[in-house]
């Protein structure tokens, strides 16, 4: 019978294990966990692949635990950064673990997982028993061997961040005593934390048995951070990256990596998946994986109704036709596009300007006189013409495109 650990491994999606008899382990349930610190208001694509990874579990029967890191937030993980990070105040890191543990319910099923916060437990265990019950099973040797703390050293590291791992063991031996973990995941910077843990349960616990995984580091082919555009991270909230952003950065996914993200961040079969694999080798043009995969991904994360919504805007920007909606649904759909508010009846040079499609009336021409300008899906040649609320949807919308790819989306001010 599959279990979970073969789906994973089939996938690509585990970078290390602790005991290789987990495999052994994963045939029957089993609780595990993974941490999500409140760094900032919202989780971004970084964090969805320990979150994918836990539904797997979840598919497979097991049981997680979702921990929002109020404690270890206030800390902050050293792993693998280069500076020390700046410290949020108590508020904001309460604020933040409220607003990140809302995030991952609407991604996990609340009947399978439990969802809680280090900072019940960790909060109220005073600096002496925290020197004396935990400080005591950790030698400096130990932990300074630790890649992430040895990084760190010629740089410097306050005792605040090399007290990091510490606390994070403390995490999985009481998820271990109370709540039956006996697995912790994370990604492939966690291992010195989770091995930690590890070694503080054996510690504390007589015959002991506990496993971590490390999930890869997602990369991008090109060697350029995953997760990151000009405009800065692609985010999971949707006031901070709209789901059409959203959807874009997977659809422009490049062919060396479509398939690989497919693996990891969808829950469509291997056979489908090569099959998919098999178009981009020989329709490469058509870019079905890169409309599959975002199409998946953005279901995940927005749900179905929305990414239709944005397939519709999508297919619109590309053809420049929006003649097919309603008022309403342009409000609705396009939302999130940035407007640029126009006042009519100006002629189509300026107009060309003012949407700084063409910097100059002497290119506006030379875009017109090439069938480069359309508006609203319709081919514009005529210099003179005048851009009036008749073209507008409603009197109000229109969609400015130059050659494939440039466009305006513009309200009229009519007033």
């Amino acid at each position: 019978m599959k279990t979970v650990y073969d789906e994973l491994t089939s996938r690509e999606l585990i970078n290390q294990v602790t005991d290789q008899t987990i495999s052994e382990r994963l045939k029957s349930p089993i609780t595990l966990y993974c941490g999500f610190d409140p760094t900032g208001d919202s989780l971004h694509v970084g964090h969805l692949l320990p979150i994918i990874i836990m539904k797997h579990f979840e598919n497979y029967g097991h049981n997680n635990i979702a921990l929002v890191g109020g404690a270890t937030g206030l800390i902050g993980d050293p792993s693998f950064k280069k500076n020390e990070r700046a410290l949020n105040t108590k508020q904001t890191v309460k604020e933040y673990s409220m607003t990140i543990k809302q995030q991952l319910i609407k991604y996990l099923d609340e009947n399978k997982t439990n969802f809680v916060n280090n900072y019940d437990w960790v909060s109220e265990i005073s600096v002496l028993d925290f020197l004396r019950n935990f400080g005591k099973n950790f030698n400096i040797n130990y932990m300074i061997n630790k890649e992430s703390v040895s990084s760190r050293l010629e740089s410097g590291l306050s005792y605040t961040e090399f007290s990091y791992t510490i606390l994070q063991a403390m995490d999985f031996n009481e998820l271990y005593k109370n709540y039956n973990c006996e697995l912790q995941i994370g990604g492939s910077d966690q291992w010195g934390n989770i091995t930690s843990g590890l070694e503080l349960i054996r510690k504390e616990n007589n015959d002991s048995k506990a496993y971590g995984i490390t999930i890869p580091l997602v990369t991008k082919s090109d060697g350029t951070k995953f997760g990151k555009t000009e405009g800065g991270a692609i985010w999971l909230d949707p006031s901070k990256t709209s789901p059409y952003e959203f959807y874009q950065f997977f659809l422009n996914t490049v062919d060396s990596d479509v398939i690989k993200y497919l693996k990891y961040f969808t829950f469509l079969s291997l056979d489908e998946i090569n099959k998919l694999s098999d178009l981009v080798m020989t329709k490469p043009h058509l870019r079905e994986s890169q409309k599959v995969l975002a199409y998946e991904i953005t279901k995940f994360v927005h749900g179905q109704e929305i990414t239709e919504q944005v397939i519709k805007v999508t297919e619109c920007l590309f053809t420049g036709d929006i003649t097919s909606l309603s008022v309403s649904e342009i409000e609705t759909y396009f939302i999130n596009i940035e407007q640029v508010n126009i006042q009519s009846n100006l002629d189509i040079v300026e107009f060309l300007i003012a949407t700084n499609l063409a910097t100059s009336k002497r290119e506006a021409r030379e875009f017109i006189n090439a069938g480069a300008i359309s508006v609203n899906g319709k081919k514009i040649f005529d210099l003179n013409t005048i851009i009036t609320k008749e073209h507008a949807i409603g009197g109000k919308y229109l969609m400015i495109k130059r050659g494939k790819k440039k466009f305006a989306f513009v309200r009229l001010d009519n007033e």
